[in-house]
């Protein structure tokens, strides 16, 4: 059994929970299951049996926000403030103009998560990240950032171009980021008709294209082309930066301690290779879903996130190194993304798993990996040994759903563990079962007549096919 998580004690905890109310009252950065009053974040993608809220032929996205540094009345301190919206929505009803301010009103926070201790610069390497935020009623909004230092001479500050949306495809809106920073340095004006073009535009299902028609002053008519990935379960991530920082063993301690649902906080210089590297752990888990606090940079102001008693995954600037070593936490995986080392652990992450299976992953994981050349080869190859390793573990889920005759679903918990014939495998089925990753998985398939026809299911399908021509073979 994992260790046993221990509430802490004293006025800290407390401090932090009401910090985090009072910073984001109503719209959070997620929803925990276990503690619906606490500030914390959701997962990024979705089950695949849950409703399709990433399915074509919605809007691509809500809206497009430029963030600048300001300077506060008072003092040198700088403060981040929108200065450009896209579009301005007028003629909001009362409850809906107020959930608009609040989301308005947190954003900057996550453009600039920093900290205000800010000077004008003359060189400013570009960041592309990303940021999750939850409203009350569950929807999920997710901002795609480009922070750059603007065009012209002398120092300056820099700015960040933000786009909200509830679509989760972080290569395909690093591509839009690319167009509009394009536009910005030649003028604000000629973003405006880009984005209403896009805005018109339906979003392609998987693996479909949509073509844009754009006119930019001195180069004439251009066309852009915006595909979504066929595969849409690794659609918003990118597996390249967790593999330059880190050795495949470590990452499979990572995923070991998140399939436990244990407090891990990531700790890197950039706000790429920190929103990335998130990224990247939390979609090891598919097909299940990260249910805790998930913040994959952690603003300043909330640095005290870490200090919650329950799970999280969350990124920090290596900046606060040394404030988030001096807080009050127990039993957390202290990743440095920059030197590829733990700096604190619970001591068990390499016997969480079963040993035959972490050594099938690894074999996997090493098996061709320097003649990948494309982002997607690289992810199918990443994650394809994780999915595997669910499918080997859990996979037989469905024959252990037993079904009222309104096609409502009970899952047989007890007889699907004893079905497990490997000891050290059925030893560590028992303990994930009793996780949220599990019991919300479970709770959407005992809702379904059938199990989705999804990336997840097919590797089932796959597997329980060769064990059958194995068998046949044995026979002979």
């Amino acid at each position: 059994m994992p260790p046993k998580l221990r509430m802490m004690e004293g006025q800290g905890v407390g401090r932090t929970l009401r910090l985090l109310r009072n910073r984001l009252p109503r719209l959070r950065a997620g929803q925990s299951q276990n503690n619906p009053g606490d500030a914390v974040t959701e997962p990024e993608r979705i089950q695949e049996h849950s409703p399709p809220i990433f399915a074509g032929g919605q809007h691509f996205f809500e809206y497009l926000l430029v963030v600048s540094l300001k300077k506060k009345h008072l003092g040198d301190d700088y403060e981040p403030t929108i200065t450009y919206q896209f579009p301005k929505r007028e003629n909001l009803l009362r409850g809906q103009q107020e959930e608009e301010e609040r989301l308005l009103k947190a954003i900057p926070l996550f453009c600039f998560p920093d900290g205000n201790e800010w000077a004008p610069l003359t060189e400013y390497p570009r960041e592309t990240f990303s940021f999750v935020l939850t409203n009350v009623d569950g929807s999920r909004k997710i901002g795609y950032c480009r922070r750059l230092l603007p065009a012209g001479p002398g120092p300056r500050l820099p700015k960040v171009y933000c786009i909200i949306s509830c679509i989760g495809c972080f290569g395909l809106f690093s591509k839009i980021l690319d167009e509009v920073e394009k536009r910005h340095q030649i003028s604000m004006a000629v973003i405006y008709p880009f984005m209403q073009g896009l805005r018109e535009a339906a979003f392609p299902a998987p693996g479909k294209t949509v073509t844009l028609k754009s006119f930019i002053p001195d180069s004439g008519t251009e066309f852009i082309s915006l595909t979504r990935p066929l595969d849409s379960h690794l659609e918003h991530v990118d597996f390249s930066a967790l593999l330059q920082c880190l050795h495949f063993e470590q990452i499979i301690q990572i995923f070991a301690s998140a399939v436990l649902e244990r407090k891990i906080i990531f700790l890197a210089e950039g706000l790429s290779t920190l929103s990335q590297c998130i990224h990247a752990a939390a979609a090891l888990l598919y097909p299940f879903s990260w249910a805790h606090t998930y913040i994959p940079v952690v603003p300043e102001s909330l640095l005290a996130t870490v200090c919650c008693p329950t799970p999280f995954m969350v990124g920090v600037q290596m900046r606060f190194q040394q404030e988030v070593m001096d807080s009050p936490m127990e039993e957390v995986l202290l990743v440095n993304l920059c030197k590829g080392t733990f700096l604190l652990s619970v001591g068990d992450e390499k016997d969480i798993l079963p040993r035959k299976l972490q050594d099938d992953i690894l074999d996997s994981l090493a098996q061709g990996i320097n003649e990948l050349k494309t982002s997607e080869q690289i992810n199918e190859h990443v994650s394809g040994p994780f999915v595997q390793f669910f499918v080997k573990t859990v996979g037989h889920y469905a024959s252990y759903i037993k079904r009222e005759a309104s096609g409502q679903g009970h899952f047989q918990e007890r007889s699907f563990c004893k079905a497990v014939t490997s000891k050290t495998k059925r030893r560590f089925v028992k303990k994930f079962v009793k996780t949220q990753l599990f019991s919300l998985f479970i709770q959407e398939a005992e809702k379904s007549r059938n199990p989705p026809a999804g990336y997840f299911q097919k590797k089932i399908l796959e597997y329980e096919e060769q064990k059958k021509q194995k068998k046949s073979r044995e026979r002979r």
